[in-house]
């Protein structure tokens, strides 16, 4: 499986096809946007004129894209026989209908999202969430290992994007509590560095903090410390969270953090801010 086609070049995407670059695969690229492929070509991806042409002799083809519609007009063109790992967060009914379709065209399908933010993309450390039958997840095994730290089967079709819409429902409640905690913190005069010293290493420590920390100068290599460039944009993480609470209704599930979060950054987005790092949320909490 070293002949892979590539869809989707964005944040997350670019970085991973960096990675089966550099683990010496053949990767052939696709992106709405030409400069997203050229930058890529100079470091020995082959660009696609279309998708048509992306998956010609194409042995496995993984799409990173924003959107289930964007991932089901991918998956009309592909052969039968290629391996087709969709590493996006999209609804699970989709990727559920998805599943449906590959089995009854020969395509074999894993739904991988993946978390870790576009460091963990860079370095391959990714936490890979993957949903598939247990033998079509040993096939696609090698090659997520080179993209992935941690490559979790987490169960049969579906459970991958289940997991990770669970995952991004913590993660957009957990940074609101820290930008609460932090902002509250800064009023009340305590000195941020060593809040973070103590926080980190007492009860409220999570990954919000220790790893994405919303506030400048705290922690090295995040978004805060670049003006809260994205990282995971803030319209990324409504989306997922408004797919976590569409997930939560058809199962009757009671999610009032996730929907109070989900106003946040309904509000956040509305006041232009979608395309700023979701730990931007800081600047909305502290106003």
């Amino acid at each position: 499986m070293k002949n892979i086609g590539f869809v989707g070049l964005g944040h997350m995407g670019n970085p991973m096809v960096q990675n089966l670059l550099k683990a010496d695969f053949d990767v052939k690229v696709f992106d709405i946007a030409p400069q997203a492929m050229k930058a890529l070509e100079t470091k020995g991806a082959v660009s696609a004129k279309s998708i048509e042409d992306l998956v010609k002799d194409r042995e496995v083809i993984i799409t990173m894209l924003q959107t289930g519609e964007q991932v089901k007009e991918v998956f009309k063109h592909l052969p039968k026989g290629v391996l087709f790992i969709d590493c996006s967060s999209i609804e699970i009914t989709v990727t559920k209908e998805l599943h449906k379709l590959a089995k009854t065209s020969n395509i074999i399908m894993l739904d991988a999202p993946v978390s870790g933010g576009v460091k963990g993309a860079m370095d391959g450390t990714l936490t890979i969430m993957v949903g598939a039958d247990e033998n079509n997840f040993k096939k696609a095994l090698p090659l997520l290992e080179k993209l992935g730290k941690k490559v979790i089967h987490i169960g049969p079709e579906g459970h991958g994007q289940a997991a990770k819409i669970c995952n991004n429902l913590i993660l957009g409640i957990s940074m609101i509590a820290v930008s609460e905690g932090f902002t509250l913190a800064d009023k009340l005069g305590l000195d941020l560095k060593k809040f973070f010293e103590m926080s980190s290493n007492a009860s409220s420590q999570c990954w919000s903090i220790t790893s994405y920390c919303p506030v400048p100068g705290i922690l090295p290599n995040v978004p805060a410390n670049n003006q809260y460039q994205p990282g995971f944009m803030a319209k990324m993480m409504l989306k997922d969270l408004r797919l976590g609470l569409h997930a939560a209704e058809g199962v009757d599930a009671i999610t009032p953090l996730g929907s109070l979060a989900a106003e946040l950054y309904s509000i956040f987005v509305s006041e232009g801010h979608g395309e700023m790092d979701f730990s931007g949320i800081i600047n909305l909490i502290n106003q």
